[in-house]
């Protein structure tokens, strides 16, 4: 009986490990090259007054069989998306505009993905100096649910970037309507926090006005969350 045990044992084993080397390998994710990140693109090819061809280059990943390139105009959020097995691909892009974009690494074995970072960058128009990008949301993430403090509070954080590196201040307007129209106050470059006093099982809504050192100006859109 012992033996059996035994034997048993070593063929659950067996087949343990057969199961787990059958597993396919999740993909990783690619590192970002060019467009370079928070930049003026210059490179793009014209094609006529509104569009220019960029070419969008990343570092091969492991475990990759594609790659799909998400690239998000920021003024109308409308993303356009091209899947290669290349390390490279082209998109018509309309000039002097803002733009995210993110490289996302497949592998037809497994339905796992891994997703680069996000980069910004303009592609270059005919103006000589830029908007500040739209700010970014990090915390709470737009759509999430979220727990108050003790406090009753949320503290609400963002990231902001600009080519010519001179953000002045940020702007947060927060609210349960939408849109949010109650200025929470003018908040210099440093800063990218603030909380903010809520009730429970109630959706707020919060977005960011970005100025630069020249007036210009960029609004983040709309950003929303609930707590409970």
């Amino acid at each position: 009986m012992k033996r059996f045990l035994a034997i048993l044992g070593i063929f659950v084993l067996l087949y343990s490990c057969s199961k787990s080397d059958d597993t396919p390998p999740a993909p990783e994710g690619a590192n970002l090259i060019f467009p370079n990140e928070n930049s003026e693109c210059t490179t793009g090819v014209s094609i006529n007054n509104a569009l220019s061809q960029v070419t969008f280059e990343w570092s091969a990943s492991a475990n990759t069989d594609t790659y799909t390139l998400s690239v998000v105009n920021l003024d109308t959020n409308i993303p356009q998306t091209i899947s290669t097995a290349a390390t490279s691909a082209s998109l018509s892009i309309e000039k002097g505009t803002p733009f995210s974009w993110t490289v996302t690494s497949r592998n037809s074995n497994t339905d796992q993905t891994a997703t680069s970072d996000t980069w910004l960058f303009y592609n270059a128009g005919s103006q000589t100096n830029y908007a500040p990008f739209p700010a970014q949301v990090v915390n709470p993430v737009s759509g999430s649910t979220v727990q108050k403090s003790l406090s009753n509070e949320v503290t609400l954080e963002w990231s902001g970037s600009d080519v010519e590196d001179d953000i002045e201040s940020f702007e947060v307007f927060f609210s349960d309507q939408n849109p949010p129209a109650t200025s929470l106050g003018t908040l210099d470059a440093t800063t990218n926090t603030i909380d903010v006093g809520v009730l429970s099982d109630t959706v707020y809504y919060w977005r960011i006005t970005t100025t630069d050192a020249q007036g210009n100006t960029s609004d983040s859109g709309i950003f929303d969350f609930r707590v409970f």
